[in-house]
């Protein structure tokens, strides 16, 4: 996971201070060394921010004319991504600088509708989607235990297969200390993430049935005990053909293509930058939806 644009949080702060009197003395801090005003605020941020935010307001002001993302569109995809990272879902909003969940969505939100803009003009042909519905593998959840070698790979096996609850081996023997102090959890492996991981893992992992517990598997991280807690039954291409015409559209999309279609968007709704600091905010490269 990619944040989409470094400064979204500014984005607001920026246009609430544009929107109050940009020559205020007002203070916004005060020292015994000198005060700061709303003026020096606004400007500073305008200077390190400004080009982004403004591309981040337009963007949202254009596309929203025409494009539109429901709640439950937007809950689907975050949902998507709380099942793909599981009990590392906090951790990795935090590790990327979103304040919280909510935070996430207003960046996932203008990038689902810069995607939308984009996508139209994708064409994907039968053989594309029915190829694609071959190679796919259903959604499942995994957990592991990483260790160095495989005698001590074995020993975990036999301590599992004595009753030893998964989650306490993972905590206490896993060398992926990450998903260790969750109990080894992996969250949700699917298409869209599998590529993620060693291909000799992924076998062993679909090759599982569930609760099933694996004998190692060699990887080149070293050796994995591996169990598959859930897994998802595989529908009928025609019940997944709507999602797959998305996913393999949405794998064709190229910056390039996002950048053409926001600057075609920004044509068609006549958009004019009046501000002569922020004159090429527009034309520089979108980042909000690079994923």
């Amino acid at each position: 996971m990619k944040k989409w644009i470094l400064a979204l949080t500014m984005a607001g702060s920026v246009l609430a201070l544009g929107a109050c009197n940009q020559t205020s003395s007002e203070k916004v801090a005060e020292s015994k060394a000198g005060n700061v005003t709303q003026e020096e605020l606004y400007n500073t941020m305008k200077a390190r921010y400004g080009e982004q935010a403004l591309q981040q307001l337009v963007y949202e002001k254009v596309l929203s004319k025409k494009y539109k993302v429901t709640d439950a569109e937007l809950n689907a995809k975050v949902n998507d991504l709380k099942e793909q990272l599981g009990t590392n879902f906090d951790a990795t909003l935090a590790q990327y600088g979103y304040k919280n969940e909510a935070d996430l969505k207003k960046t996932m939100k203008l990038g689902m509708l810069q995607e939308k803009a984009a996508m139209k003009d994708v064409k994907v042909t039968d053989k594309e989607l029915k190829d694609y519905y071959a190679s796919y593998q259903p959604d499942i959840k995994v957990r592991h235990i990483l260790v160095k070698d495989e005698k001590t790979a074995l020993d975990v096996k036999k301590q599992l297969d004595g009753g030893a609850k998964f989650e306490d081996v993972a905590k206490k023997s896993s060398t992926d200390t990450a998903s260790a102090q969750n109990g080894g959890d992996l969250g949700t492996i699917n298409n869209t993430n599998k590529d993620q991981y060693d291909a000799d893992f992924i076998k062993a992992a679909y090759a599982l049935k569930v609760n099933e517990i694996s004998a190692p598997v060699k990887t080149q991280f070293g050796y994995h005990i591996i169990q598959v807690t859930e897994k998802k039954e595989k529908k009928s291409y025609n019940e997944m053909k709507k999602d797959i015409e998305y996913q393999v559209k949405s794998s064709k999309l190229t910056s390039d293509d996002i950048n053409k279609a926001m600057q075609n968007e920004l044509k068609a709704a006549d958009v004019k930058v009046n501000d002569k600091d922020l004159k090429d905010a527009l034309n520089a490269p979108t980042t909000a939806a690079q994923k």
